[in-house]
């Protein structure tokens, strides 16, 4: 017999509670299947007249509900079908909002999508002040909307520009914030949360006042001009984040706007319309696909049945920057202490600011108090010796490429900390096996290369020498995932996976502005195509000195295929290093801010800028190659799988996500295509555009990746 994920239980009161919590699942989603147990149990509250009001609360700890679960979409094979998961979806919400009796929501931890349109069909709203407590339609993030009443809702219930805001970007709100928007009605600590809940049901049907509003907003919200103003701002400013690639946000404008303008049931049959269309388009696929693989990552351990160790305390070499960054979310993520140890006690300063700017940042924003703030701080300490160092469990080193001084701090770590200490390098390009290479014990050593800036960017490279203990491993990626990141494993090996796949991308890109194509040019058409900045500016952003460093190292191990352009050189020379120096491709004056190309440039490389490849050879010789290289990389196995090379794409440099990573790209061009695409560049600009033996193989199978 099948577990129940709902249980109704009645109170003396007259308050029926009803709990949800779903069996085999850590948090509550909502499933097709239980259609028919929600409808006996409306059935059953709409004939019973001695239940006077009803709670709907969660049986699990740790969430309300985390919304849909998004693979029964797999199986639509129309948009009629998806179409129809919509619209029962919606009737079944509706149902809760036409019950005679109050409906309260009683909200702890997760209430997104389907949660919080769940929450939105009842008559009000409570939730717990928890941290884990967020409400949000993250929908749009899937290439989807808010399918079941959420685009009609949520608008109707708050100024409708928040909502489009929610919306469009898919950002969850705070309980003191969801609060202040009018999301909930009220926030209570977690211990009173359903005792709150049945005062306000036995307190009736609550009536809610209008939402207080500035002139201006009455103007824009309250007419059919304003409104009218506000959809097409709206819309003007999507398409100039999105550049079209992205249907989601157009549709979701859509539906709230007919809502608005002809009605509800008007605006419910479009929205489950539109979704039922959007679930068909390739977009939203790929876009699943890397829900559905970052999901099932996060169960994965580095090793198959070898358990990790625990990571009590760690140490970090360097300061600055990259060792604040990672001092910052193992403090705050990971939540363990820090010892960071730097030769001068201004990198140690430098390294606190960093940690300290972005806590400030959110103190400021009331998403944490200033007392956790400073509990935070008071994880990370530092250090110019290796006092505090006998203890940690893992030490990261973040100093700048040079093998001799990570060797040296190999053997510095050996001779300080006990036995069983990991020595993680943040080594962007270094072979690890080098690293290693004088160690005592090299099972110790491991590559972990995090991408700047780190307490933003997702993905984390575990790197795996020939020596590296399976224990190592596991343990690396378990702490890796402490910090909030998403680790894939990839094979030791010079750039490793993610800018061994980058340089030549950014190379060819530097050619075709040696040939005199604009570099403002060549940005804005890769972000068109949906990177999110172009590769010149990339260069500017990540330090010129920084990403030609990697390009020796490169062309030592694969050869000519990686020689990147003399030009190098003449940039470096001219102290151009980029965004740290206010100095590389872009102006970085007080005027310009790097919005404008610094036109020096042209005269230092000798070049007459005039536009002469059109925008599809730009992005198919820049990507192209990068797609080549991602084929070597799995064939020789320096990634596990084409899954994880599509999700370190991704994660790592922005590969366009509703292409679903470099592997699905391939499999949508077809790798026929790509093969005969790249022989004929490589007919006409040489060598390094030969397609991978392992692609031709493909082509002449008709293989796929996936």
């Amino acid at each position: 017999m099948t577990q129940a994920a709902f249980t109704l239980t009645q109170q003396d009161s007259g308050i029926a509670i009803l709990s949800m919590d779903v069996p085999n699942e850590s948090m509550n989603v909502l499933k097709a299947e239980f259609a028919d147990e929600i409808d006996a149990i409306l059935t059953q509250i709409e004939s019973d007249k001695s239940i006077t009001g009803l709670v709907l609360i969660s049986g699990k700890d740790n969430s309300f509900m985390a919304g849909a679960d998004v693979s029964m979409l797999e199986a639509c094979t129309s948009a009629t079908e998806a179409t129809t998961i919509a619209a029962g979806g919606q009737a079944m919400f509706s149902r809760i909002t036409d019950l005679a009796i109050p409906v309260i929501a009683a909200i702890h931890g997760p209430a997104l999508g389907g949660g919080l349109e769940l929450a939105l069909a009842c008559h009000a709203r409570i939730c717990s002040d928890d941290s884990s407590t967020v409400v949000g339609l993250p929908e749009v993030q899937l290439g989807l909307l808010p399918g079941s009443t959420g685009t009609q809702r949520l608008p109707r219930l708050i100024s409708f520009q928040q909502s489009v805001k929610m919306m469009l970007t898919g950002a969850s709100v705070r309980a003191k914030q969801a609060l202040k928007h009018g999301i909930v009605d009220a926030v209570v600590p977690h211990s009173i949360l359903l005792a709150q809940a049945e005062q306000m049901a036995l307190a009736g049907k609550p009536k809610r006042g209008a939402i207080k509003k500035s002139l201006i907003n009455r103007f824009l919200e309250n007419t059919s001009i304003g409104r009218s103003i506000v959809f097409k701002q709206a819309r003007k400013q999507t398409l100039q984040l999105t550049k079209g690639n992205y249907p989601a946000p157009m549709a979701i404008l859509e539906c709230i706007e007919t809502g608005l303008n002809k009605g509800l049931k008007a605006g419910l049959q479009i929205e489950a319309q539109r979704f039922g269309e959007l679930v068909m388009t390739p977009e939203s696929k790929n876009l699943r696909s890397v829900f559905f693989a970052t999901t099932a990552m996060k169960k994965e351990s580095g090793v198959a049945d070898v358990s990790a160790q625990s990571i009590n305390k760690i140490g970090v070499l360097g300061g600055g920057l990259m060792g604040g960054g990672i001092a910052f979310v193992s403090a705050t993520k990971a939540k363990v202490p820090v010892r960071i140890k730097d030769i001068q006690t201004m990198g140690i300063k430098n390294a606190l600011k960093t940690a300290y700017d972005i806590l400030h940042k959110r103190v400021k924003r009331r998403i944490i108090r200033h007392s956790q703030m400073q509990q935070q701080l008071a994880l990370i300490t530092g250090t110019t010796d290796f006092s505090g160092f006998k203890d940690v469990d893992m030490v990261i080193e973040a100093v700048f490429e040079d093998l001799t001084l990570k060797q040296a701090m190999v053997q510095d770590i050996e001779t300080q900390c006990h036995d069983q200490t990991i020595f993680a390098s943040n080594t962007s390009s270094i072979p690890i096996e080098q690293i290693a290479s004088d160690a005592q014990r090299p099972e110790n050593v491991i590559g972990l290369h995090y991408f700047s800036p780190v307490d933003k960017m997702p993905l984390a490279e575990v790197i795996a020498h020939a020596g590296t203990s399976d224990q190592t491993i596991s343990t690396t990626v378990a702490f890796a995932k402490q910090q909030g990141k998403t680790p894939i494993v990839v094979k030791d090996g010079a750039g490793f996976y993610v800018n061994r796949i980058l340089a030549p991308y950014m190379n060819e890109a530097a050619q075709m502005l040696l040939s005199g194509e604009p570099i403002d040019l060549l940005d804005k058409t890769m972000v068109k195509f949906g990177f999110p900045v172009g590769p010149v500016k990339l260069l500017d952003e990540v330090g010129i000195d920084v990403g030609t460093k990697i390009i020796p190292i490169l062309q030592a191990q694969f050869g000519d295929r990686f020689i990147a352009p003399d030009a190098f050189a003449k940039v470096l020379d001219d102290d151009r290093k980029g965004k740290k120096n206010r100095k590389g491709f872009y102006d970085y004056s007080s005027k310009h801010k790097g919005k404008v190309v610094d036109e020096s440039i042209y005269t230092l490389l000798n070049i007459t800028p005039k536009a002469s490849i059109a925008a599809e050879d730009i992005v198919r010789r820049s990507v192209y190659m990068m797609l080549n290289e991602a084929a070597r990389c799995l064939d020789e196995g320096v990634i596990r799988s084409a899954r994880d090379g599509d999700i370190g794409a991704i994660f790592g440099i922005g590969f366009p996500p509703f292409l679903g990573g470099p592997f699905r790209y391939m499999d949508s061009i077809g790798i026929a295509t790509l093969v005969s695409r790249l022989q004929a560049y490589a007919a006409d600009h040489g060598d390094k555009f030969t397609p991978a033996d392992c692609l031709v193989e493909m082509a002449k199978e008709n293989r796929t990746y996936y």
